[in-house]
């Protein structure tokens, strides 16, 4: 298989195109066991899809000294350790550089394994089918671990599934696994992260968000049932802010269409952010997904949708019918209230706007229509100007405008944007980056920025009616 057939958007894309070869695998049998982290998006994916309860494995690399990403061996929870003796003796490693790597990484095993699992024993894999799962095989070390590890539990067949692997990898993994299934094995193969457009490191709390999610589906292998925010009613487990009390698809009604997204509320959550897409762009946007996770963990909730079907994306004037995109994240603003879990009683979650591109000239079109229903809104290399004089007049909602240093057409725009509006705002223009904010550190420095808006002006503004 070439290359550019093996490309994937980001780990979520790679797990259901994986998902959809193991489609023969569905049955009450089979449990689905990721390598955190990287695998744990990837096989979130395919337990859905099959049914499967989801768990994980938890495998450190042992690095070259000089050269970490080139795997010389693997340590794995149960005591198992592998080493690869192809790439240790090359590498000139002496015993006491193994032993120090070793030390370093097992001490780092010990504290993911407890903070993934809070005190939880792992699913029973006795007599099961185990699916295990990465987000692509390299040297194969972590995957030659993970496998013996779920054969020493007790699995009576295991499949490792990978969404990319190198060409001869069945030669070098088919002892540890009974089926071998890949999406691609592309010639060359360099690096997994080579084939993914986001391939953006996976953090704790998305791999707790995972888990979480996975518990809220049912009953667990142990009989646990989750309680309403997704985390095992027992107590056992301590609780965490990490864990979203709810992450979950969402379709809402908007001028006779249904707009799906993805309403992520984390415990203890301060307001809700929405985001409207701009000009090619959807709901799967690394670059959005990168911000909602910043303010996720910031105590944000965020609703990452999309504004058009995919029938009307087609049509390019579409997307810069303000007017249209506007309608639609005003009705979704304005249903989304219903679908938040809260007491009895209790106030809404505090609303802010997110937009992007086009989507910039939506969030301050809706912003006007809904006066003070809207706390704050935040613009990232956006479009005010396309929202018309009249609405920027009429947006109560702090605004901050972000746009970077190297997109000198649109900081002119934003300029004269800005001078229309009569509600607190602020300009920042973020050195060194172009309109997508692609260059290293630029998007963190986006998500700080909206991070710390949304966080004064939600915090001290009232709940929406």
């Amino acid at each position: 298989m070439h290359a550019t057939a093996t490309h994937f958007t980001d780990r979520t894309e790679a797990g259901r195109r994986l998902a959809a070869l193991l489609g023969h695998l569905r049955g009450p049998g089979t449990v689905v066991v990721a390598l955190p982290r990287g695998g744990v998006p990837v096989a979130a994916e395919v337990a859905a899809a099959l049914g499967a309860p989801l768990d994980i494995c938890v495998i450190r690399k042992l690095g070259v000294p000089y050269q970490p990403e080139l795997g010389m061996g693997a340590i794995g929870e149960d005591g198992v350790r592998v080493i690869n003796e192809h790439v240790l003796r090359p590498a000139g490693v002496t015993p006491e550089q193994l032993a120090a790597v070793e030390a370093r990484e097992r001490t780092e095993l010990e504290r993911r394994a407890h903070r993934y699992r809070g005190g939880r024993p792992p699913v029973d894999l006795h007599g099961r089918t185990v699916v295990v799962v990465d987000d692509g095989i390299a040297t194969g070390s972590t995957a030659r671990a993970a496998c013996l590890i779920v054969r020493a539990r007790g699995a009576a067949r295991v499949v490792l599934a990978v969404p990319v692997a190198p060409p001869d990898w069945t030669q070098r993994l088919s002892g540890v696994a009974d089926e071998l299934v890949s999406v691609g094995t592309p010639s060359p193969f360099f690096a997994i992260g080579e084939f993914y457009a986001d391939f953006s490191q996976t953090e704790d709390t998305e791999v707790l968000r995972h888990l979480a999610a996975a518990r809220a589906a049912g009953p667990d292998e142990h009989g646990t049932t989750a309680g309403p925010d997704g985390v095992p009613a027992s107590d056992d487990v301590p609780a965490s802010d990490d864990v979203p009390a709810s992450d979950r698809e969402l379709t809402l009604p908007a001028t006779g269409v249904g707009l799906t997204g993805r309403l992520t509320v984390p415990a203890g959550a301060r307001g809700i952010v929405v985001f409207a897409h701009g000009s090619g762009s959807s709901r799967h946007s690394p670059r959005n997904r990168h911000v909602a996770e910043g303010l996720n963990r910031a105590g944000l909730a965020t609703f990452l949708f999309d504004l058009l079907t995919e029938d009307e994306e087609e049509d390019r004037r579409n997307v810069f019918d303000v007017d249209l995109l506007g309608a639609r994240l005003t009705d979704v603003a304005r249903a989304l209230p219903a679908e938040q879990a809260r007491p009895a009683g209790g106030p809404f979650l505090p609303l802010g706007l997110f937009g992007a591109s086009t989507g910039a000239a939506a969030a301050l079109w809706t912003a006007a229509r809904l006066g003070d229903g809207v706390g704050a809104v935040v613009s990232r290399g956006g479009r005010p100007d396309l929202a018309g004089a009249d609405a920027l007049g009429a947006v109560l909602a702090p605004t901050l405008l972000i746009v970077g240093g190297r997109d000198g057409a649109v900081i002119d725009l934003n300029r004269r944007a800005r001078e229309r509006l009569r509600c607190e705002s602020e300009l920042v223009v973020v050195p060194h980056a172009g309109h997508l904010f692609e260059e290293p550190g630029t998007l963190d420095r986006v998500t700080e920025l909206a991070r710390d808006w949304f966080g004064a002006h939600l915090a001290r503004c009232a709940p929406p009616a």
